[in-house]
């Protein structure tokens, strides 16, 4: 029977043509919501997510960065709040060598774009922050990185499966209900929750995140900070001139980032140059100043958890003992006794008119599932996630901490909480992914044994990684049988040089040495006077009491086990080595040195190696050849392939003429033509004349 016109459109022919049409017009949400799969997911388009974004995108991976606001950096868009950033921007060193500016660029990512430095972007050695968000954007948008902006991912999660890379996907949920399918998750959030100290009266307390920037806000008030780092100094900073007084209250003492050379602690301005004049000021510390020099404000020292703040009829705030608060719980705040009652020379007997809470920040972990394990409660845990010295989740394989977040590894230690540091072990794990995941064996180059010691000593005098981490990543150099050739890999992670041969790719089957950078082990820390009078070494001989970060080279005849790595010495960032040796420090960082550099290191290198390092001209090796059983490398290598260095006039005189080589014309004239024997000749037809090379030395200079 035929469709009648006058049928309703939701009768039985109807409906079905209706359903069919809503079909086609909205899929099935099992269809519209399906998870979208991505071989890696970076949460955060801050400096470390972006960073790892361009890695990334150079090797040609499946990536996504998933970020929350319309823009790349956005702490920056908000903090620090009085704008003024802390690294520095340091524009000009004198030197054209792009590595080596690195070292004293703190706000520049890698990349191949030299358009994208930081120099092109703030004339100013402190930059502003809006600085940062707007160099952060170029970074994102010059390069092409794949970001979702304005994408909250609220929940993460895993789901088993055998035939993922890691045993498990994990499983993103962002605030749409949008599902992401990840192999491999790359967390790059930051810190971002703000520490809260928890005791009666906290209520009151203004939080850094949200307190007034402007100083007339504090005009004639008296204040009181909570908190010792550089958000409470810069907070001080900016209102000190306006106010009554302000008083800072923290559990420790001050800690100067000059004194324990770790860049997260007070970083004063004047002092980072050593002070260049009588009255060192700071960035952000000039309240230590007016501390100091009697002017009202102060510092003190008390654990928060034992205080309370009790507010009184006029407003005012009253610091008391959060014990006399639990004793009069149900008394009115003016019944509730004070310190001052009892001791009226209590440090903190004034009210306050402010009080403000900068304790600094924690990592988010609310949108984490538990089965991901990512803190384990300890305190330090609550602060950053639990990792392994690969940056890599110590509960979860397979998703990795980037960036401030991962600085639990080198906490007050090394540079990783910050750009120049973390820049560099973002490359780190990238690079471990690659081998992992894509068999790319972990980036080296191969070299004659001869080419050791310079190889060493380019890096040390260049390398922007090794110098802003050290004692967390240093370089590698790997042995070849019978130490005739070796490898050099950049930038490994130190704590993972057991399990080296699985994270590169690379054998260390013949012996290894470590390059890493070091200060004196009893030079740092907050107690220690570190501009004591005798505190420059500087003689080769007592190279291993440098007090200034100078290399330390590390032999291993075999590559450390996992459990000697575990069980090493207090104090040594590697397992005790086959042999030590540490590089002088130098006042200009410059290890360039030929007597007391060079050859101390080049003598500790042939020692290990039982060799000789040095290169040689023809005539010393066809010398050599004759009255030797081993052959310098450089002769094997070399000279016995006819790819030595062949005597020729305009050489020999220069060897003459710098005191290398001895004039052959002038022994002639001593020894007598009768003494010269027909075969006793040179490649260049002149007589055999080997100085130094092949005679005791009678000084460091004549060994070079």
């Amino acid at each position: 029977m035929g469709l009648s016109a006058a049928a309703p459109p939701w009768g039985a022919p109807g409906l079905l043509l209706t359903i069919a049409l809503h079909l086609a017009i909205y899929p099935h949400p099992a269809q519209a919501w399906a998870p979208v799969h991505r071989d890696y997911c970076v949460l955060g388009a801050g400096p470390a997510g972006l960073q790892m974004a361009y890695f990334l995108q150079r090797a040609g991976r499946d990536y996504m960065v998933f970020e929350r606001a319309p823009v790349p950096g956005s702490f920056f868009t908000r903090y620090p709040r009085h704008r003024k950033l802390i690294s520095i921007n340091k524009r000009y060193t004198g030197k054209t060598n792009a590595e080596f500016n690195l070292r004293h660029d703190w706000n520049s990512l890698l990349s191949h774009d030299p358009r994208l430095l930081f120099r092109h972007y703030s004339d100013a050695y402190y930059p502003d922050a809006s600085d940062m968000v707007r160099y952060l954007s170029d970074f994102a948008e010059r390069l092409g990185l794949h970001v979702l902006y304005n994408t909250t991912v609220a929940h993460v999660t895993v789901n088993k499966d055998r035939g993922a890379w890691n045993g498990h996907y994990f499983i993103l949920t962002d605030h749409r209900g949008q599902a992401y399918q990840c192999s491999v998750l790359l967390v790059a959030t930051g810190l971002s929750v703000p520490n809260r100290v928890d005791f009666p009266g906290s209520e009151y307390v203004d939080g850094y995140e949200s307190v007034s920037v402007d100083p007339k806000d504090f005009e004639g008030q008296n204040v009181l900070i909570l908190g010792r780092g550089n958000s409470a100094f810069e907070t001080a900073e900016n209102i000190f001139g306006v106010t009554n007084f302000i008083h800072m209250l923290s559990r420790s003492r001050v800690r100067l980032s000059w004194a324990t050379h770790y860049v997260g602690d007070l970083r004063p301005l004047s002092l980072s140059l050593l002070t260049c004049t009588w009255g060192p000021r700071a960035i952000n510390n000039g309240l230590l100043d007016t501390y100091q020099l009697k002017s009202l404000d102060g510092l003190l020292e008390s654990d928060l958890t034992d205080l309370a703040i009790v507010k009184d009829h006029k407003g005012k705030f009253h610091i008391t003992l959060k014990l006399f608060v639990e004793e009069f719980f149900n008394q009115s705040s003016d019944a509730i006794p004070l310190p001052q009652d009892n001791n009226d020379n209590f440090a903190m007997r004034v009210a306050y008119d402010r009080v403000i809470r900068c304790l600094g920040w924690k990592f988010d972990f609310s949108i984490f599932s538990k089965s991901l394990r990512l803190s384990s409660g300890s305190e330090l845990s609550e602060k950053y996630p639990l990792v392994r010295a690969s940056y890599e989740s110590k509960g979860s394989r397979g998703l990795f901490i980037l960036g401030t977040a991962s600085h639990s590894v080198d906490y007050r230690k090394s540079a990783g909480g910050f750009i120049h540091g973390f820049r560099y072990t973002v490359r780190a794990v990238h690079r471990l992914l690659e081998q992992r995941h894509h068999s790319v064996a972990w980036p080296s180059t191969e070299h004659p044994i001869t080419h050791l010691a310079s190889a060493i000593i380019r890096r040390i005098n260049e390398a922007s990684g090794l110098y802003q981490m050290f004692s967390v990543l240093a370089d590698v150099v790997l042995l070849k049988e019978n130490a005739t050739t070796f490898e050099y890999l950049e930038e490994f992670p130190m704590q993972m040089l057991a399990q080296l041969e699985t994270i590169t790719g690379r054998r260390a089957r013949h012996g290894l040495f470590v390059i890493n950078m070091e200060y004196g082990r009893n030079y740092s820390g907050p107690d220690k006077d570190v501009f004591f009078s005798d505190r420059s070494v500087g003689h080769m001989e007592d190279a291993w009491l440098s007090n200034f970060l100078h290399p330390v080279i590390y032999y291993y005849r075999h590559l450390p086990t996992e459990q000697e790595v575990r069980f090493r010495p207090a104090g040594w960032p590697l397992p005790r080595p086959s042999a030590l040796h540490h590089v002088v420090e130098d006042f200009l960082t410059d290890w360039t040195a030929p007597v007391g550099h060079i050859l101390p290191l080049r003598r500790f290198l042939e020692n290990c190696l039982d060799t000789d390092l040095r290169s040689f001209y023809a005539e010393s090796c066809f010398l050599f050849a004759l009255t030797h059983q081993k052959l310098p490398p450089f002769c094997q290598q070399g000279y016995l392939r006819t790819q030595g260095l062949v005597g020729t006039e305009s050489l020999r005189q220069h060897g003459v003429e710098s005191g290398l080589l001895w004039d052959s014309a002038t022994m002639g004239q001593h020894q007598g033509a009768s003494d010269q024997q027909p075969g006793d000749h040179g490649p260049g037809g002149h007589s055999l004349a080997p100085g130094p090379p092949v005679s005791p030395f009678n000084s460091n200079k004549e060994e070079l």
